[in-house]
């Protein structure tokens, strides 16, 4: 085996670590401290996934992303570092930290480079508070991972964050380090996919179709009369299997059924996962270069070339699909514009996916080095896609409408590490999963001239879209 790019003499490698983790012991005693060390190195390509999968404990909090289009993925293990938050404060909260944090670490090697900054990921709840004390994650999550291991196009990078004070074994450390190379390395990629056997689950809708449809049209009353202009409203599905649902294999499935989706999953280290494939993503930044999606308005995909064009064509004609469409452009260009930034709206386009497309249309903007991610997931969330406008009132009738907790279901999932780079999407096409049950969420957008019906197919057609994938 050989381990890349400490390449041919991991011991000369071994020297500089050893080196680096002298001084910041050293760095501790004098300062009656206790320091984290964040420890980057490159290795052989590996699939984040599987190590995910042999490496991930029900006991740990850990993190699964990836984005297939960009051939970038990360597995983070563990945590070193982890607060969970509650209320109206929890963005700012988490940023203050993250930057508390920022003030322990330092990083091995000193490059300063995207590849070996420290990645915090973050998962948030759609509402600051949840209804249902006994929901299984908390309104914020954050954490440090102690394990990362990211591949992006052909690159793989291994990073650990270890404590270091004064009582600090290095050599242990180093060893530790090595032994998880070797054990990361090992492991193989396996790419097959396994839909299991349809008679082996029962499946029931938490909200009846018929209960729905009186709420869509309750809505569209509440739409006429001038209350607001749109409210997004969800639907859940409870699947119970036979056997406990396999997180690993469901996520296989997700990045090969979907491969124009971001793929995600995040534990709360007690057994649950939230785990899906969402087309929507809240902001993605690259050197100080932001980019959000305006995804709203639906139409399913044709059977054939001619019907598929047939249903595109039906979407982007549609007043009330393009209508519906506008309100979340002018939110989030609204949004950005109140944090000083200045939108610039791209061409519209379609977002075709396996089985539904929608309206698509790209925003980008500069940001300035005083604004932190988490200002702008906070000043984006929830957007009209999948709250309502005005998303304050909308949110008030969603509690009205919905019998179920929200939870992470349409909010913002992601990383950001400690050079301003940031992905955040939205946790739509998503499940809830807790051993043998499963609860699978989705929604559909009510603005004026919706068809309950059709929303409730819309609901459907993206619930079995998730269900192919975890069963």
């Amino acid at each position: 085996m050989t381990v890349s790019p400490c390449t041919a003499d991991f011991l000369i490698c071994n020297k500089e670590l050893y080196n680096f983790l002298l001084a910041a012991q050293q760095y501790c005693l004098e300062n009656n401290c206790q320091r984290i060390a964040n420890i980057s190195l490159a290795i052989d390509p590996v699939d984040p996934l599987t190590i995910f999968a042999n490496l991930a404990s029900v006991n740990q909090i850990n993190f699964y992303w990836q984005n297939p289009s960009q051939k970038e993925a990360i597995a983070a293990i563990d945590s070193i570092e982890k607060l969970e938050f509650t209320g109206e404060e929890r963005f700012k909260e988490s940023e203050e930290f993250i930057n508390q944090c920022r003030k322990k670490i330092l990083c091995f090697p000193r490059d300063n480079s995207s590849q070996s900054s420290p990645v915090f990921f973050c998962s948030f709840g759609f509402f600051d508070r949840n209804i249902n004390q006994n929901y299984p994650f908390a309104e914020a999550n954050i954490f440090l991972p102690r394990w990362q291991i990211s591949y992006n196009h052909g690159k793989c990078t291994l990073i650990a964050n270890i404590i270091i004070n004064a009582r600090a074994d290095i050599h242990k450390i180093i060893q530790k380090i090595w032994v998880k190379i070797q054990e990361i390395t090992n492991l193989k990629y396996s790419g097959e996919i396994n839909i299991l056997d349809s008679n082996k689950y029962i499946k029931k809708a938490v909200t009846s179709p018929s209960k729905f449809k009186l709420s869509v049209l309750s809505a569209l009353n509440t739409i006429n009369s001038n209350y607001l202009n749109k409210i997004v409203l969800a639907n859940a599905l409870d699947v119970i299997s036979n056997n406990n649902f396999d997180l690993f294999q469901s996520l296989k499935n997700l990045r090969y059924l979907h491969p124009n989706c971001y793929i995600f999953s995040t534990s709360n280290g007690r057994g649950q996962n939230f785990i899906g494939a969402s087309p929507e993503r809240l902001i993605s930044i690259r050197k100080q270069q932001l980019i959000t999606d305006a995804l709203a308005g639906s139409a399913p995909r044709g059977q054939t070339p001619a019907e598929d064009a047939a249903s595109a064509d039906r979407l982007i004609s549609s007043q009330k699909e393009r209508h519906e469409h506008s309100l979340v452009i002018d939110f989030i260009t609204q949004s950005l514009s109140e944090l000083g930034l200045s939108p610039e709206i791209l061409k519209p386009r379609l977002r075709r996916l396996s089985n539904i497309q929608h309206l698509w249309t790209p925003i980008q903007a500069t940001i300035p080095q005083n604004v932190h991610p988490l200002q702008i997931v906070a000043q984006l969330h929830p957007t009209p896609a999948v709250a309502g406008t005005a998303p304050d009132l909308a949110c008030k009738e969603i509690r009205r409408y919905e019998n179920f907790e929200r939870g992470l279901y349409a909010a913002p999932l992601g990383w950001i590490d400690l050079l301003g780079n940031s992905d955040f999407v939205v946790g739509i096409r998503s499940a809830l999963i807790d051993g043998e049950r499963a609860r699978l969420y989705a929604g559909a957008g009510i603005v004026s001239g919706s068809d309950p019906d059709k929303e409730i197919a819309e609901i459907q057609l993206k619930l079995q879209a998730l269900l192919k994938a975890l069963v």
